[in-house]
């Protein structure tokens, strides 16, 4: 039986941009596995009840479901061992990348790029999006993002981590990518769906890898639709 991701997107079924949902696409290419891709959408809640879960990714295997990103991992290493691993040995290194990535690194991505997703959504999603963001935020999208060029290198600086750990290795994951590279790579790959804002000077060691992740699997990311480079 084809597995199921339940994956976000816009208008355009084909640019995914939820960074989580790319972590998994690529987990899934990474274990040279086939899925269906189920288009998602920010309104569409009752799609998802069968999950018991009102986000996505929301994988469907079978008869199994599961649901968050670094629960659908480890689950894919525990169904498919005998596919390339995810992740190796202990898991902690794996957690701790995930905290910072989505604390750290997507909460200054965020004020870069937010105002650049309503354009990809229809009326009811826009709707949604803008009236719930911006009472995250406490201010509009527009006023969220104002100033982003100015402040785009004090973002570039904060990931002076990410070069350390690259630093004489191809990958995060060492020669060959892991899911250390996919939780990353996911936030590069929303800010690359959603936003012409061009994060990396191409001399940063950061722009160097993430080419050759956009290339991974026959350049799976590279061919989606976006609106960056």
């Amino acid at each position: 039986m084809t597995i199921r991701l339940f994956e976000l997107c816009g208008t355009d079924p084909q640019r995914i941009f939820s960074p989580f949902c790319w972590r998994i696409r690529m987990a899934l290419a990474h274990k040279g596995l086939e899925f269906e891709s189920v288009p998602w959408r920010f309104t569409q809640k009752d799609a998802l009840a069968f999950a018991k879960h009102d986000k996505v990714p929301v994988l469907v295997d079978g008869d199994r479901v599961v649901v968050e990103s670094f629960d659908i991992a480890r689950y894919l290493d525990d169904a498919y061992p005998d596919a390339p691993l995810l992740m190796h040995g202990n898991p902690a290194p794996y957690v701790f990348v995930a905290a910072w990535t989505d604390s750290m690194f997507f909460g200054e991505l965020s004020r870069l790029i937010v105002s650049d997703i309503p354009a990809l959504l229809d009326a009811a999603d826009r709707a949604y999006f803008v009236s719930s963001r911006e009472a995250r935020y406490g201010m509009t999208l527009e006023q969220v993002t104002a100033g982003r060029d100015a402040r785009l290198p004090g973002f570039v600086q904060s990931l002076r981590p990410l070069r350390n750990a690259l630093r004489g290795r191809d990958f995060l994951g060492g020669a060959a990518p892991d899911h250390a590279d996919y939780i990353v790579f996911g936030g590069f790959m929303w800010a690359r769906v959603v936003s012409p804002l061009a994060l990396l000077p191409q001399d940063d060691p950061l722009h160097a890898w993430r080419e050759r992740m956009l290339d991974l699997f026959g350049g799976m990311a590279r061919s989606t639709p976006a609106a960056g480079g």
